[in-house]
């Protein structure tokens, strides 16, 4: 609810940011973070570059303000844990349809060294901590991780980044039935018996 008490200066000054952040975010998903420009993303939100710099100070500051991600990872203990990976299949492919936000991450993940750390952080202070209480080795959690991750980016990338066509054809049913029992094994399938060199 919005706080009629606040002056019409900081009402201004709200929603001018909220413009400046959603021209941003926009702006990142569509061109990465190399080619977005402080002037692209103002004249976007109808304003003056002056005044993205006054809120943001720069493109960095900009960029870590917009692609702020909370992925309110589910609790695993609500569901059996022979249901955990058709859980989180259901929750990322529900966050990637309605948040530009992690497809503009996405997008500047895999060409920015500002974007791939931000993407380290969500994974190691968002995802691992999740998966380690579904794993049956909490020593094993970070490579499990790691490959939950690679299924969740691999279909984010090619369905809304991408948009290979039979990605993007793909109904969710679908989608969740692949990807479900995939994640389910990555997280707690019997390790492999791999020989070490």
């Amino acid at each position: 609810m919005a706080d009629n008490t606040a002056s019409p200066q900081a009402r201004r000054s709200d929603a001018t940011r909220g413009a400046i952040l959603a021209a941003a975010r926009e702006r990142f998903a569509a061109d990465g973070y190399e080619r977005a420009t402080i002037r692209a993303i103002a004249r976007d939100a109808g304003i003056d570059p002056s005044m993205v710099m006054r809120y943001y100070g720069n493109k960095e500051g900009l960029f870590a303000a917009a692609i702020d991600v909370d992925l309110r990872m589910p609790v695993p203990d609500k569901v059996p844990k022979e249901e955990a990976g058709r859980m989180f299949a259901q929750h990322f492919l529900d966050m990637w349809e309605r948040n530009e936000v992690l497809t503009a991450l996405l997008r500047v993940g895999v060409s920015n060294e500002a974007g791939a750390e931000r993407m380290q952080n969500i994974f190691k202070e968002q995802l691992l901590p999740v998966v380690m209480r579904v794993c049956p080795d909490p020593e094993q959690a970070p490579a499990r991780a790691a490959l939950c991750a690679s299924q969740v980016l691999g279909m984010a990338l090619t369905r809304y980044v991408l948009k290979f066509p039979p990605a993007a054809a793909l109904h969710r049913e679908e989608i969740l039935a692949w990807l479900g029992p995939t994640l389910q094994r990555y997280l707690t399938a019997p390790h492999p018996e791999v020989p070490l060199r």
